[in-house]
């Protein structure tokens, strides 16, 4: 059995689900895709290939083994992506939250649900389908359990808009312990330097009581100014709506003092090692190009 124990984003790794980028089906039509950014790199010719996203991945496998990181892969759907892991579930404490995606991505959570089986069945929890959720947009902070929604009327209108306020109200539910924090993000289906898909796109915490941040990711100034004044203006690096559209707050965490970091991230990765972070470095810019890098396509198990 594995004995889930996730309390915040950077406590030491020990066991995660990585993603994988064998069998991606080639590049989707630009009808199907999802987000800005990867309707931007279809249309542009730029859309990342299979091979270069397969070898960014074993970048991030090497580092696992050599931090003794228990590592558990999802198993193949042909022709499928496969990356993105945290959208499909997330841990909290002990206890194991099916996410409820977009309906045609749930074949991604029967995929890693020979990890699921080795969980306590009694820990392992589905909200009501109408409680939209994906794991980018859930943040655990010791007693705190951040969220990232969207609170306006036109939610149906955003396929980017992925967890809603009834989710939001499961997880005070299911967490009563927890102080639940809300964030009403921005949105947008056409401009991808002014969409945040996820909490993880515009907010990342690292180190010890550091983080990255996004202004603009934020919709309602009041909330982005909580979390300054929670966290400390000393201790935060705000990136710029370009950093935010590469992805620079979406790294990962395998304790305190070490973080996979995309190479190209030159100014984010200075800070971190002024601040006393070791970076590990990894080339993950094509993954990148869809939208989701290092926090998206791992789901943490286990920390201590």
């Amino acid at each position: 059995m594995i004995k889930l124990n996730i309390k915040d984003e950077t406590s030491r790794l020990r066991a995660v689900i990585l993603g994988t980028a064998k069998s991606m089906g080639g590049i989707p039509p630009l009808e199907e895709a999802y987000d800005p950014k990867s309707k931007l790199h279809i249309a542009a010719g730029t859309y990342p290939n299979e091979t270069a996203m397969m070898e960014e991945m074993d970048a991030v496998t090497a580092i696992f083994e050599r931090y003794a990181i228990q590592v558990f892969r999802p198993k193949l759907l042909t022709d499928y992506n496969q990356i993105f892991t945290r959208d499909i579930g997330f841990v909290i404490d002990d206890s194991f939250v099916k996410a409820n995606i977009l309906p045609d991505r749930e074949r991604e959570i029967e995929a890693i649900q020979h990890v699921i089986d080795q969980i306590d069945p009694e820990k392992v929890i589905r909200f009501p389908e109408e409680a939209h959720i994906e794991g980018g947009d859930v943040m655990p902070y010791g007693d705190y359990l951040f969220v990232g929604t969207y609170r306006e009327e036109d939610y149906p209108d955003y396929i980017i808009a992925r967890t809603n306020m009834q989710a939001v109200k499961c997880l005070e539910k299911a967490f009563p312990h927890k102080t639940v924090v809300s964030f009403n993000l921005r949105k947008s289906n056409t401009d991808a330097y002014a969409n945040a898909l996820h909490l993880d796109c515009c907010f990342q915490p690292v180190g010890d009581g550091k983080a990255i941040l996004h202004k603009n990711g934020f919709l309602i100034a009041e909330e982005y100014e909580w979390l300054v004044n929670f966290l400390g203006k000393e201790n935060i690096f705000e990136i710029t709506a370009k950093e935010m559209f590469n992805m620079n707050s979406n790294v990962f965490s395998i304790s305190p003092q070490v973080v996979i970091s995309e190479k190209g991230f030159t100014r984010l990765n200075s800070w971190l090692r002024s601040n006393g972070i070791t970076v590990e470095e990894v080339p993950y810019a094509e993954i990148a190009k869809q939208e989701g890098l290092l926090r998206c396509s791992t789901l943490p198990l286990v920390r201590e």
